[in-house]
């Protein structure tokens, strides 16, 4: 008896050019890494061309499932180098001025400095089903197709992860807003107008400061409006002269990109609500900052 031929449904260049984007974007949230994310998109679609013979129904949902379970493993491999990581961890901070556009996926909500190093919090399958239901809009049986659980069970992973990032909830993204407000920072920082930060700095105020053991770094969270300001004070003490300071779009929000011999040095990305600077984010590690 003959077998009925099923042609197969490959995925072409231009399926690349049309899904790199969301790929990338879900990639890219998952695990706070540039790198990472662009080389698990690639090897999604390197995956993705060697099946030619397999007939897929669904392109997209068929590379989301690979790039959603790559994510996955990363995850899990990657749990001892969090571990071993010298001070706090933030996310890559990614700069979105004149970048490709095909990556306009990523003006979506879900991709600030705060929101994804609170994803630090979530065990990996929490982290994928709140972002390809919250952020993606992704159906439940979608989901419950991706990451292989069923869909009552995706829900509930859902529930759990939302608890875990409530207060994440409260950030102001309105770009203009907290431009505003980093404007001002900069402007009673560099005057030492202590009046003026008191009432842009939130009093619980806490510095993460991600050196990654290369450079110089706290190596451990700063607490309080007074020990930050403490400490932002002291490094401008020590800083040349000729560096320069510029507010740039990073993830997607208003961040102070600090330049110095025509690099960039670090880049400071906030989480404001309810008008106040709650958090900062200090990047410094080399090998998180983009080229100039």
């Amino acid at each position: 008896m003959k077998r009925k031929r099923v042609d197969s449904v490959q995925i072409s260049n231009e399926d690349y050019r049309q899904f790199k984007p969301l790929m990338f974007s879900i990639a890219y949230r998952m695990l706070g890494s540039v790198a990472d994310a662009e080389d698990i998109v690639q090897e999604t679609f390197l995956k993705a061309y060697q099946m030619n013979e397999q007939k897929i129904d669904n392109k997209r949902a068929y590379l989301c499932k690979i790039v959603t379970n790559r994510c996955l493993d990363e995850l899990k491999s990657a749990r001892h180098r969090r571990e071993q990581y010298t001070g706090p961890w933030n996310p890559v901070p990614l700069l979105l001025e004149n970048t490709d556009p095909s990556y306009m996926l990523l003006q979506k909500e879900g991709l600030s400095i705060a929101f994804l190093r609170m994803m630090e919090h979530l065990a990996p399958d929490e982290r994928a089903v709140l972002l390809l239901r919250e952020v993606f809009d992704f159906s439940y049986s979608e989901i419950s197709a991706i990451i292989g659980k069923k869909e009552e069970n995706c829900r509930k992973i859902l529930s759990r992860a939302k608890q875990k990032t409530s207060r994440i909830e409260d950030e102001s993204l309105n770009y203009e807003d907290n431009k505003s407000i980093v404007n001002h920072f900069i402007q009673a920082f560099q005057t030492q107008n202590t009046d003026a930060l008191i009432h842009l700095i939130s009093e619980n105020v806490t510095l993460y400061s991600d050196g990654g053991g290369i450079v110089k770094a706290a190596v451990r969270p700063i607490v309080s409006r007074t020990n930050v300001l403490a400490l932002l004070y002291g490094i401008t003490k020590i800083v040349p002269e000729d560096y320069n300071i510029m507010i740039k779009n990073v993830n997607n929000q208003p961040a102070i990109v600090i330049y110095m011999n025509g690099k960039i040095h670090s880049i400071m990305s906030f989480y404001i609500y309810n008008a106040k600077i709650n958090e900062i984010y200090m990047t410094m590690n080399p090998d998180k900052l983009p080229a100039v």
